[in-house]
């Protein structure tokens, strides 16, 4: 079983069944061209290898992380104390605002936290290659980004103050070093994996 790493807002979003997708950077990214050298959009299939041309012009292959069907277990910020397992993305809570506070119990980046405190599992529905900024307004709500609406639906004056897509841009920024915002970021419109998901029950998932 393999782990997906998630941040604490992306954490809260699948909790609330809002979030279903995410994205994922293509390392290295191609500089020709994907799929072996036709299809730039579309599914994954199991097995499937993606072809992109070096700048040196070599070919290299790019395997998707995740296949179709795979079961993964997400790793969140994390705190052990009094003897369980306690995580950041649940809010506050009295308990431990007092136990953050002492140098021996602090809070784990997710990247640290072992299998066995995992509480969230995701099956792997669909992967398909797209550039960043094709996402679309569909896409940014499965990353679970809401935007921010003003009025009724039929009101005068109703609309979007913030889009999804717009939140969902700030969002892939702060995931990325500043250093390679110029390569990475929402600007630069990089190829990434789109992974969708279903979330699955722990039994289920260990077997």
């Amino acid at each position: 079983m393999k782990p997906m790493l998630m941040n604490t807002e992306m954490v809260k979003a699948i909790l609330v069944g809002r979030k279903t997708v995410t994205r994922q950077l293509i390392k290295p990214q191609p500089y020709g061209v994907l799929y072996d050298g036709a299809l730039q959009h579309g599914e994954v299939e199991d097995g499937d290898v993606l072809l992109t041309l070096t700048k040196d012009g070599k070919t290299e292959m790019i395997i998707p992380p995740y296949q179709v069907g795979d079961v993964l277990y997400v790793r969140e910020t994390f705190l052990k104390a009094t003897g369980y397992y306690h995580y950041k993305a649940d809010g506050k809570h009295e308990i431990l605002d007092t136990l953050v506070g002492h140098s021996f119990f602090k809070w784990q980046p997710s990247i640290h936290m072992p299998k066995e405190a995992a509480r969230i599992f995701l099956r792997v529905i669909d992967v398909r290659v797209e550039h960043l900024k094709d996402v679309t307004l569909d896409d940014a709500i499965a990353e679970g980004c809401q935007g921010k609406f003003i009025g009724c639906g039929e009101c005068a004056g109703a609309g979007w103050e913030i889009l999804p897509e717009d939140e969902f841009a700030d969002l892939w920024d702060s995931t990325i070093k500043k250093s390679d915002l110029d390569k990475y970021g929402w600007d630069a419109n990089p190829w990434v994996f789109v992974i969708s998901f279903e979330r699955v029950l722990k039994d289920e998932a260990m077997q």
